[in-house]
């Protein structure tokens, strides 16, 4: 069977942020069945409906080529005042216009983040969650992944420094496989 293409989408801005070192540390946990695609939405200009009217922007048009190539989509969110970024709102908008188009729908999904602190993103994934519902992303339900990032937990290349913290992101990521497998036709590991 093919490799299942993930579409890993990072909700912060920063090169160095701590989410990307989450994303970077559970793409090195993943199965070899899963091929990582990572998904710049910095460069993307502000939604505005005028813009799309006049023909999407070739910003967009990456963007939207990654989506619809991606069997699922792997999301590593930041909190931002309880909620997602503003630059991960915007790339959520613009892959769902025009409304006919959205690369999003009928995609499985892994929602997680990390933060400095102890209930690291979980308002804005319950946010995120409530978004990609009315897109039709299948949101995989558990095992929930809410984590506190403190200094040295995940080192500058990605390994997890904690034995704990490595195998509840690996179950994550083996979890991950499995969801996205059953949307893609993909046998169970347990079949």
């Amino acid at each position: 069977m093919a490799r299942l293409k993930v579409a890993v989408i990072v909700g912060s801005a920063r090169q160095a942020s701590l989410n990307r070192l989450l994303a970077l540390a559970l793409t090195r946990l993943a199965k070899a069945d899963l091929e990582f695609e990572w998904v710049t939405i910095r460069d993307l200009p502000i939604f505005d409906q005028d813009v799309l009217d006049a023909g999407i922007p070739p910003e967009v048009e990456r963007l939207k080529g990654q989506i619809a190539r991606a069997d699922a989509l792997l999301f590593v969110t930041p909190e931002h005042n309880r909620s997602i970024s503003a630059m991960l709102k915007n790339a959520i908008d613009w892959g769902s216009r025009p409304r006919d188009a959205s690369v999003w729908a009928g995609k499985p999904a892994a929602i997680t983040g990390a933060s400095y602190g102890r209930i690291g993103t979980a308002a804005a994934q319950q946010h995120l969650r409530a978004i990609l519902g009315c897109l039709d992303v299948a949101v995989m339900g558990l095992p929930e992944a809410f984590i506190h990032l403190h200094p040295g937990l995940i080192t500058p290349e990605g390994e997890v420094t904690n034995e704990e913290t490595r195998l509840f992101l690996q179950g994550f990521m083996d979890q991950f496989d499995h969801w996205a497998g059953r949307f893609a036709g993909k046998p169970s590991a347990a079949a």
